[in-house]
């Protein structure tokens, strides 16, 4: 199965790496094989998970595209990403064009023996996932009050279901979009966000960015010990930092990021179809 990917860090396989000509905040003590590098995880991320859940191999960077091998599908995303601005780095806008301009490419050189790329079918066949607005969500929380946040999550989704639409005139027909993670337990947002003892809840997140969701977190990469073990000037891979000894037993692994176990978990609940609407297969 083909599949198709635009998204922020959550999803980046190496893009990111890629285009800065570095391991951003990937720590030397990794304990990923060398198919997984790029990735600001420990491992697998959700994606990696999917894409195995369905046989396929994992996806190749758009921005890593001398050599490599297309024909399981591309991946667009990059870490920073958002939906607004449009015209922001490599945001969801930057990231259909870039689609646009693969499609055009994919669809001259496969007419023409491109064994490694692919064809018209392939395109309108595609599973076109979309994992991104978190960045986002994670902006507008810290720079406005609540109420004022949530009235600029209409604006998230109308640029999401913009870029269903661009995909959707190219003759893309499949969609997958994913919701976002429980930022109120993220340790950065318990570490650096400014809160009051009325905003937390039973279970030690934020109410305010994380009404409903359950379970506090610990960076198993990072700086400071418990609670959240989060320093801003000693991150994951920078500075000075630690890695915990048991990284399976961590959902958070550098405080933004899930562990490679997380990734596992909320895949295997994403394959379950019980949270999907509607309730379809991934495959």
């Amino acid at each position: 199965m083909v599949i198709i990917n635009f998204g922020d860090s959550n999803s980046d396989t190496g893009g990111y790496v890629i285009t800065r000509g570095m391991m951003g905040q990937l720590p030397k003590l990794h304990t990923f094989n060398h198919d997984l590098s790029g990735r600001m995880c420990d491992g697998r991320l959700i994606l990696d998970f999917l894409c195995e859940s369905v046989g396929n191999g994992y996806l190749t960077p758009f921005m890593e595209s001398i050599g490599k091998n297309f024909t399981s599908g591309v991946n667009f995303a990059i870490a920073g990403s958002k939906t607004l601005p449009r015209l922001d780095s490599f945001n969801l806008h930057i990231q259909i064009a870039q689609f646009h301009r693969f499609q055009s490419l994919s669809l001259e050189l496969f007419d023409k023996g491109g064994g490694n790329l692919l064809g018209d079918e392939d395109l309108r066949n595609a599973l076109y996932t979309i994992d991104i607005g978190q960045n986002d969500l994670d902006g507008i929380f810290s720079g406005l009050s609540y109420e004022k946040a949530i009235l600029k999550i209409p604006d998230i989704i109308s640029e999401i279901e913009n870029a269903m639409k661009a995909i959707y005139e190219q003759g893309g027909k499949n969609f997958w979009v994913h919701n976002t993670g429980p930022l109120g337990c993220f340790p950065r947002s318990l570490a650096t966000y400014r809160k009051y003892e009325n905003d937390y809840d039973e279970h030690g997140c934020l109410i305010s960015l994380n009404e409903g969701f359950v379970n506090p977190l610990m960076a198993c990469c990072g700086y400071g010990g418990s609670p959240y073990n989060f320093e801003s000037n000693n991150k994951c891979g920078q500075g000075t930092y630690t890695i915990c000894e048991d990284r399976f037993k961590y959902i958070s692994w550098d405080g933004i990021h899930y562990t490679e176990a997380a990734n596992g978990f909320v895949a295997s609940k994403i394959l379950s179809t019980h949270y999907s609407t509607p309730p379809l297969k991934f495959q």
